[in-house]
């Protein structure tokens, strides 16, 4: 049984000091952790737009006018293909992401041979469907799904505010269906809806109070896409967002935390201090399903610098002017 948080507990860390706040997520963090071990997961999107939902954030909506290229559900090969090249370029994780309320039984032969496919290629493995019921969770974790995605994003109170065509505690069903058919959860939040502190803790407590907790917590940083209704948020302070990074470490000290959506407007320098206050995961690759990322060059120098090296196999690349953590020999191989 983990711990049990209460929110008044979590509010309070995010009311400590900042150095005080980074030094003790840095001590929980290598309490569990290996410090210069990285995760990296790499994003596709296998369906993308004219999603029934009315998340305000979500450049995928049919409510709203994004100008996304709508696509249908792509072939196998592609996908395929992504995958190995996602491989190739150092993921351990392929992540597939689907733009629906929740999967029809039709479309389910179609997911099984893809997870099965990419896990004959050594790779976890890890979709966000949106809503699936018992029989789908089975079907998913009998083909052998290692991660399921599905993310809480903020507070119960705000959630209102940002959403209207699925409630909280829909979100939670589906989380306990996932949990009960043996795969792994992946559920974390978005920073910079419009929420304040307690609803950061209001969000942490729901995570942290799951038994067990998600195994993988995307923190993402909202994108603000033109046409949505929250195209015109102020953007979260930089210090705001690395402190609920360090206070997610702390309430949940085993699990990965994930720099997810918007790390392309994070410099280096406020990447390296969420790495400190305790972030072990990335999304790797120059898309997020609709957004741009990161470059893969970018973030290779980015781990050079800190001397950081990915989980289980060595990054390669193709570029040759890239030598790739030539600093730590152990683990990486110049090109």
């Amino acid at each position: 049984m983990n711990k049990k948080w209460e929110v008044k507990k979590i509010h309070e860390l995010f009311k400590q000091p900042f150095l005080n706040l980074m030094y003790q997520a840095q001590t929980v963090h290598r309490n569990h952790f290996d410090p210069h071990e990285i995760q990296i997961s790499t994003l596709l999107s296998i369906k993308t737009g004219l999603c029934p939902e009315d998340c305000k954030y979500c450049a995928q909506s049919s409510r709203y006018k994004t100008n996304i290229k709508n696509e249908k559900l792509l072939d196998t090969e592609k996908v395929l293909k992504e995958a190995e090249k996602a491989k190739n370029l150092g993921s351990n994780r392929f992540c597939m992401g689907a733009a629906w309320k929740k999967p029809k039984d039709r479309d389910m032969p179609y997911l099984l041979n893809i997870i099965k496919k990419i896990k004959n290629m050594g790779m976890e493995t890890c979709m966000t469907l949106g809503s699936i019921n018992k029989n789908q969770a089975i079907q998913l974790a009998d083909a052998g799904l290692d991660f399921y995605n599905h993310n809480l994003d903020t507070s119960p109170k705000m959630y209102k505010k940002i959403i209207t065509t699925r409630k909280y505690q829909d979100r939670l069903d589906t989380l306990n269906i996932i949990r009960k058919s043996g795969i792994k959860v992946c559920s974390g939040g978005i920073l910079g809806l419009g929420e304040k502190n307690i609803d950061r803790a209001e969000l942490l407590a729901q995570l942290a109070n799951l038994n067990p907790p998600p195994e993988s917590i995307p923190i993402n940083m909202l994108v603000k896409i033109k046409g949505t209704p929250m195209e015109n948020n102020h953007v979260i302070n930089t210090f705001d967002f690395i402190k609920t990074i360090a206070v997610t470490r702390i309430v949940i000290p085993k699990s990965y935390i994930r720099l997810s959506a918007g790390r392309e407007a994070m410099n280096k320098n406020m990447q390296a201090m969420c790495f400190m206050a305790g972030a072990n995961s990335i999304f790797y690759g120059c898309k997020l399903l609709t957004k741009n990322n990161n470059t893969e060059k970018e973030d290779i120098e980015l781990f050079k610098m800190l001397d950081l090296y990915p989980k289980k196999h060595v990054i390669n690349h193709d570029e040759k002017d890239i030598k790739i953590f030539n600093k730590n020999k152990k683990y990486y191989n110049a090109i």
